[in-house]
């Protein structure tokens, strides 16, 4: 991964999903309803995408996807 790459970009097509249901307000079990998937992979997703933005809480990925975001410093 190249350090010049937007956080956005870290993530794949599912966690992007992910992120958007639990800007939504989505439990874990909602968000496996609605991607029909396992309540454990979207558990598993949810921590994905908090470690790769370094965030602690669907509080701050909430707030992370409405506050836009600086473009990353030029290298």
């Amino acid at each position: 991964m190249r350090r010049t790459e937007a956080p956005v970009e870290r993530l794949t097509r599912r966690e992007q999903q992910v992120v958007a249901l639990v800007a939504r307000g989505l439990t874990n079990r909602q968000i496996a309803d609605e991607l029909t998937i396992a309540e454990r992979t979207a558990e598993s997703h949810v921590c994905n995408v908090l470690a790769k933005l370094g965030l602690r809480s669907r509080v701050q990925l909430t707030a992370w996807v409405l506050v836009p975001q600086a473009p990353p410093p030029a290298a």
